[in-house]
């Protein structure tokens, strides 16, 4: 385990849109800065998204008879939520103002992370944003073309902001991850009285993207990249799809 991490928010990242290099971007902001073997890099999704063109022009979208019904309910645009239902295998729960959704990559959440904060309308245009299509693999990505130019073993974390069934609030959590365990297992190991553990696994990546989050902010903060320096792991790499709770093991559905 480390006994201290540093969390630095990379100064200077720039409105991300379409296309953009994100690697690139976060070498600049990086400056003379060298990573070192064990640095993760933690990156909002939502320039993920700009980068890889996830938006749509509600202007396009016909709602469904299903999202019409189901905007009346809840008193959004229908068109928002046809958005919404088309990234989506099934709605979990609606109330007024909110659905809750699995999205198509597994995750139970709000909207489908379907937003519409900080997505400038620079144009008049009303769009919206999505989550990126892989976010594993647009990690993976990101994780390579950095290591690339530094020459070392280094993780990457895309994050995003989630409420929890048990809590009130939002809390970062990886959504994407290269290069580290998104978990690790424990069960098996022995606690400090020598009784085996049977049930603690940790939500490794999890625990990363809520502290850079601190950094990151929700608003207006402006700060989408941190670097999480201190950290040590033994565990394999595996993807943050793996911090998915199966259906069967769902006690909320």
């Amino acid at each position: 385990m480390s006994s201290a991490l540093e969390l630095i928010a990379l100064p200077g990242i720039p409105m991300v849109r379409a296309g953009d290099d994100i690697a690139a971007l976060i070498i600049a902001a990086l400056g003379s800065r060298e990573l070192s073997a064990g640095d993760v890099i933690v990156v909002a999704q939502k320039i993920i998204s700009k980068a890889e063109g996830r938006t749509v022009d509600l202007a396009t979208v016909t709602p469904s008879v299903q999202a019409e019904k189901l905007a009346a309910e809840v008193g959004k645009d229908p068109r928002l939520v046809e958005v919404v239902l088309s990234e989506s295998t099934c709605v979990v729960r609606s109330r007024p103002n909110l659905i809750i959704v699995q999205h198509r990559l597994g995750f139970v959440m709000a909207n489908a992370g379907v937003d519409q904060s900080n997505v400038a309308p620079a144009d008049g245009v009303h769009r919206v944003l999505l989550l990126p299509r892989d976010p594993d693999g647009s990690a993976e990505r990101l994780r390579r073309a950095l290591q690339q130019r530094y020459g070392v073993e280094i993780g990457v974390i895309i994050s995003d902001s989630f409420g929890r069934a048990w809590r009130r609030g939002t809390c970062g959590i990886a959504i994407g991850a290269a290069g580290l365990p998104s978990l690790i297992d424990l069960r098996g190991r022995p606690d400090l009285f020598g009784r085996t553990l049977e049930v603690s696994i940790i939500g490794f990546a999890d625990e990363i993207a809520a502290a850079a989050s601190l950094l990151q902010g929700q608003a207006a903060e402006a700060q989408p990249i941190v670097l999480v320096r201190g950290l040590s792991w033994t565990a394999p790499a595996a993807a943050a799809a793996d911090l998915v709770r199966p259906i069967e093991e769902d006690l909320f559905r």
